[in-house]
This record gives structure tokens, sequence and C-alpha cells, in this order.
């Protein structure tokens, strides 16, 4: 039992690892091109008929970088794509979902309190939400395909915030947030295999067959290449924050999702106008920290004044007893040397609970996920009560008061 859990930890830690280096080359190489094809001059008459050219350097070297509107003459030898970064960060980052939610979906999926749902019905939900997502999308690209992309854009966003709504009624914050990212990293996955990486081939065709390329399908992946680069940011936030309580375990969370997607577009604006010389918006910034501010606050609502910044002595603080006992009850059963909750073979993230010295150790964490927020217990699976939390709340602001 012991050997199997011990590689399992290392298959979910092997599989992350491999999501965040593919995530890296696909991030790096849509940044990049989305920054290359904005800074392209375009006032030049070239000789080769492309569309515009830049000279970079890199690495002791230059390189000569030229565009091609619709498509070169004839075929290039070595053609290079640029599709399995995004392949590969979808499966990885899938195959992640499937070794923590859906294989522990009683710990971080479901959560009784927001919806009793069995462990099959939660996954169900997940996949439907995933594909209704991709669908939804399509169908906003192809009734807007005429309008402007401003519009296009403020109807996918939207749909985010609709989202972010229905996960937070559905799964637990932590899930709901993760999911709201996954949602996301689909519509992201899918504009490379479904549309991008297809129309990319039909030119490939039309130049091997001697015939001349339609322009519109360079128009249209790009396009939703350039969807894709607004969304990243939003995506690798909406990943992160399952590490940090304050963001899903609030009562506001979905608004703290949904803000995220508009800091993702005022900090690319800057980017992408930088990049295509056409200015330096500096508002962005004031715009981006203004909405990050709403963020850290809605976070800790009502509860802004609560946590102080200066070393207390918890053990002697009001209510200690208290909330050792109450951690006793609802915590120490996971976090111990030796855990007795069934599935469990060592703490979570190595964190026991058991001593005096162990609560006073982990103060901060137990009071950010278990009192201002409902991160711990997962699910609430040991029912901490609302009091006890007020309580383990009240503990820690008399010790850093103090």
């Amino acid at each position: 039992m012991y050997d199997l859990a011990a590689l399992g930890a290392w298959a979910e830690f092997a599989v992350r690892w491999l999501h965040v280096i593919t995530a890296i080359a696909w991030i790096g190489s849509s940044f990049y091109f989305i920054a290359l094809d904005l800074g392209l001059h375009r006032d030049r008459n070239l000789s080769s008929g492309a569309d515009g050219e830049e000279w970079q350097v890199h690495g002791g070297g230059f390189y000569h970088i030229q565009k091609y509107l619709v498509a070169p003459a004839g075929m290039p030898d070595g053609l290079i794509w640029h599709k399995w970064q995004s392949y590969w960060t979808w499966m990885s980052g899938f195959a992640l979902l499937v070794l923590v939610y859906y294989l522990g979906a009683e710990f971080y999926l479901v959560d009784p309190n927001v919806m009793d749902l069995a462990p099959w019905q939660a996954v169900g939900i997940s996949l439907a939400s995933l594909a209704f997502g991709w669908l939804a999308y399509t169908q906003l690209c192809n009734l807007f395909v005429n309008a402007n992309q401003t519009t296009l854009m403020v109807a996918l966003f939207a749909v985010l915030v609709a989202m972010a709504w229905f996960y937070t009624q559905v799964f637990t914050g932590r899930a709901a947030l993760l999911h709201l990212g996954a949602f996301t990293a689909t519509i992201m996955s899918g504009n490379v295999f479904f549309i991008i990486i297809p129309n990319q081939k039909i030119v490939v065709a039309d130049l091997m067959e001697g015939r001349t390329p339609d322009s519109k399908y360079g128009k249209i992946a790009k396009q939703r290449s350039t969807h894709n680069n607004y969304l990243t940011l939003p995506v690798i936030f909406l990943m992160l924050s399952n590490h940090y309580p304050l963001s899903f375990a609030s009562e506001y969370n979905w608004i703290i999702a949904s803000l995220v997607f508009l800091m993702g577009v005022t900090i690319r604006h800057w980017f992408n106008t930088h990049h295509s010389r056409q200015g330096n918006p500096h508002w962005t910034w004031a715009v981006t920290a203004l909405i990050f501010i709403a963020i850290v606050w809605l976070s800790v609502a009502p509860n802004l004044n609560q946590e102080a910044q200066r070393v207390a002595r918890f053990a002697q603080a009001e209510g200690f007893e208290e909330v050792h006992d109450i951690v006793l009850g609802r915590c120490s059963m996971c976090h111990a040397a030796e855990p007795v909750w069934s599935g469990l073979l060592w703490a979570p993230k190595g964190v026991a609970l058991e001593t005096e010295a162990d609560l006073t150790r982990n103060a901060r964490a137990v009071y950010l996920q278990s009192g201002i927020s409902h991160a711990m217990p997962p699910a609430n699976l040991s029912y901490m009560e609302d009091a006890e939390r007020a309580a383990i709340v009240a503990w820690y602001k008399a010790a850093i008061d103090g």
C-alpha cells in the first residue's frame, strides 16, 4: 500500500513537471510570435515579397526574420510546426486533473456544503463543462465573425464570468478556480488543434499543389492566436491559485477569478501596444494595480484588518486551549505523523498538527486555511463549524494584537 502511494505521488510530481515544462515552451513561443508579428517592419518593399521583416540578435548571432502575409511562392524545406507544446500542455494538464481531482474527488473536488455530489457525478460535470467551453467559444466566434473583435472578447468575458460563478456553485473553491483555468486552457488548445494547425495545413497543401492559398485561413488563425495571447496570463494565475487559499476559499472567489481576466487584458495590452511601436500605455499598469488591490480586498473581506505583521506568542494567547482542541478534533486525523484517515499514508504537505508546538508553529497556516477561509478541512469532511472557525480567528487576532 505504501509503495503504491509513493508511486502515485511520484507520478503526480512527474506529470506536474512535464506540465510546467511544456507550458513554458508553449507560452514562450506564443508570446514570442505575437511580439514578432506586431514588431515587424512592414514599411519596406521587400524583394522576396514578404509582408514584413525584423532583425534580431540573440545568443551571439543575428537573425533575419521575414513573414509572408499568406504564404511564400513555394513550399519551403524543413518547415517547423509549433503545435506539440500546446498539445502536451493540455494532455499533461488533463492528466493532473485526473490524478489530483478525479481520483481525489472526495478531498479536492466535492464539497457537500456546496453541492452534495457523488464523485462520478462531479467528474461528469467537469468533463461536460470542458467540452461546453470549446463549443460555446466556437459559437461565439461564428456569431461575431464579422463584428469588432472587442465585441467578441466582451462576449467571451461574459461566458467566463458565468462559468466562474457556476463552478463555485458546484465544486470546492480550489477546484472551481482550477476548473476555470482548465476551461480556458481547453479553449486555447482547441484553437491550436481545431483551427490554427488545420488552417495552416490547408495553406501548405495549396502550396504543394501549386495553388495560391486563400488569405482567410491565415487571418482566422491569427485571430485565434491573438485570443490565446490575452487568455494566457489569467490561465497561469488560475493554475497557481490552488496553492493560495485566499484566492480560492474566499466568499468572493468567482469575482476574484473574473477580475483576473481583466488583469490579463490590461497587462497584455501594454506589451502588445509596445511591441507594435504604437506607444507605451502606462495607464494599463495603474488599472492592473487597482484591480489587484480589489482582489486582495475581496480575498479577506469582511476581515480586512484581522492579520497584522508581527511575531506573537500564540501558545499564551487567549483561546489557545480551545483552538488546540478544535484542531485535534478536526485536523489531526490527516495532519499527523501516522494519519488515521483512510487513504492517507502521510500528512498533507508534511504538516503535523498533533501537539501544541505543531499548532503554534503552523498558526498562520491554520488561520488562513481554516479561519478566514474554508480551504481546510477539504470539503469540510470533518465538519468544522463556523463557531470553531471564529474561535481560530479570535485566537489568532488575540495573539498578534497581544
